[in-house]
């Protein structure tokens, strides 16, 4: 007799002496366990009176380990319905089943404990209201402390534990949960150098917007609007005469950039009049030896045809200096100013004798066909510095150093074809002499004296300084308008010249009063 038959036998007499005869029924008929000493399901009670489990003598070897599984077994048969205590109790999987060794007392390892048959269907104890799995949306009420609950069933989402398997019949296997629903992300709360709350962003002031481009000077902005409105009327008979609304022209040689634009001016934008500023931009030769002619012309206003004067004018000054343009490039980097504004003046004499032949075979006044001509020429020699300035007419010419304008118009002398003066600057034993094609001596009735004075100008340029050739629609805002001129001061002396597009964007700056065409020509010296 085991020391564990004892004290089960003991455990046995206690719940039988607390629950009276009910108790003793019950654990009989369950066929589970009766009195010590009585084998299992043998269905006979102990006499009355009689103690039950007396002593080590009256019990011999349970059948059974003492476990917790027994316990609760015999506290659902004692206090449970009829029958309730036959169930088995669940196997636990090898996965929960806890890792110890068997008592002593218990069955030897090597053989395996009897497993309990199934309960048929129809004799399974009725199910309490409680043992009844709660719907999905409902939470399943809790079993009361004083009382020992049955297992509760498994819910939907979760995989029920297997029961005792029959003999003969394969495991179950263990289906896996589906994973659980994603949770909803937390808010998490920004921090750095860069978090700041939206109140502090929100009351932070904006950035300050660009300046907005100066489009013109004064108090109020000029009559006419800025941009063209109307083309000017066209002649199907003669489309080769149509005048662009702008011109834009630029290069680069050795030291000097070139940059040139002429435009309509406000007035003949609105009234859709052509333009009457003519630019002609042209290079003789190649290399060093190349000379380049700028020629802006400017024909009178309100005369019909003057854009075809200032066209022609340019054109037969261009022509005249491209002929004689190798003794103008010898003579202008030999630095011989006398003969070149000797030669010059007779260039211009015979183009203006044109303009006056060419007024006659149309039948209209020589003093209405004409226009104002101002011309440049430039050395493609690095080595070379001198700009010469030649012209008729009204304009201007101007020179940027050091942030500041300095007028370079030069003062008339004369009003008709005076001989050349040699220079008394220049230093030289070779006589004067005219470059071959050029024509010398007084004017001709073939080829009359010019209308206006001829201007002539030599110059040396400056590392960093800019010569501004104009016509009169740029020169008389740049003389009358101080803050005209400081703009584009301030625009111009930049360290690198400036392209085409924002040089045409300063140009065209407009002062009320001042309506005209404009035409500039700028050359940067590196």
């Amino acid at each position: 007799m085991s020391e564990q038959g004892a004290r089960r036998g003991q455990e046995d007499d206690w719940w039988r002496q607390l629950y009276g005869e009910d108790a003793a029924e019950g654990g009989v008929g369950a066929g589970g366990g009766g009195a010590a000493g009585h084998p299992a399901g043998s269905g006979a009670a102990p006499a009355a009176g009689a103690p039950t489990g007396a002593g080590p003598a009256d019990v011999g070897p349970a059948e059974a380990s003492d476990t917790l599984d027994e316990r609760v077994a015999s506290v659902l048969r004692t206090v449970g319905p009829p029958g309730w205590g036959d169930r088995p109790p669940p196997q636990p999987t090898p996965a929960d089943a806890p890792d110890r060794a068997a008592p002593a007392g218990d069955a030897p390892p090597d053989e395996t404990p009897p497993r309990a048959a199934p309960t048929p269907p129809d004799e399974m104890p009725p199910r309490l209201e409680s043992d009844r799995p709660a719907p999905p949306d409902e939470t399943p009420p809790r079993p009361e402390p004083d009382r020992a609950a049955p297992a509760a069933p498994a819910a939907p989402d979760e995989t029920p534990t297997p029961g005792p398997v029959p003999p003969g019949e394969p495991p179950a296997r263990r289906v896996p949960s589906p994973p659980p629903p994603p949770s909803e992300p937390i808010p998490l709360k920004a921090t750095g150098p860069g978090a700041r709350p939206r109140d502090v962003a929100r009351s932070a002031p904006p950035p300050p917007p660009p300046a907005p481009a100066v489009t013109y000077i004064g108090d109020r902005p000029p009559t006419y609007e800025a941009e063209p409105a109307a083309l000017p009327a066209a002649d199907p008979a003669a489309l080769d005469e149509l005048v662009p609304d702008t011109a834009l022209e630029g290069a680069q040689y050795g030291s000097l950039t070139l940059r040139a634009a002429s435009q309509r001016g406000d007035s003949a934008r609105y009234r859709g009049d052509v333009r009457r500023d003519a630019l002609l931009t042209a290079r003789f030769g190649a290399g060093r030896h190349a000379l380049i002619l700028v020629a802006v012309a400017t024909g009178r206003p309100a005369v019909e045809g003057a854009h075809r004067a200032a066209r022609d004018a340019c054109g037969w000054i261009g022509g005249a200096v491209g002929r004689s343009y190798t003794q103008l490039a010898e003579d202008i980097r030999a630095d011989r100013r006398g003969d070149l504004k000797a030669g010059l003046q007779r260039l211009t004499d015979r183009s203006y004798g044109k303009l006056r032949a060419r007024a006659l075979e149309r039948g209209g006044p020589p003093e209405q066909y004409t226009a104002a001509l101002r011309c440049l020429l430039l050395s493609a020699d690095p080595d070379c510095r001198t700009r010469v300035f030649f012209g008729v007419g009204a304009g201007g010419l101007f020179r940027l150093r050091d942030g500041a304008w300095t007028d370079l118009e030069p003062v008339a002398t004369d009003h008709g074809t005076p001989a050349p003066t040699p220079d008394p600057t220049r230093a030289t034993d070779a006589p004067a002499r005219p470059g071959p094609g050029l024509p010398h001596g007084p004017g001709t009735a073939e080829y009359p004296a010019r209308p206006e004075p001829f201007l002539f100008h030599a110059a040396f340029a400056r590392p960093g300084d800019a010569l501004l050739l104009c016509s009169a629609g740029l020169a008389e805002p740049l003389r009358q308008e101080p803050a005209f001129a400081a703009h584009l001061a301030d625009r111009w002396s930049t360290p690198e010249p400036p392209g085409l597009v924002p040089f045409l964007a300063t140009a065209q700056l407009r002062a009320k009063g001042h309506a005209k065409d404009r035409t500039a020509v700028a050359v940067w010296e590196a």
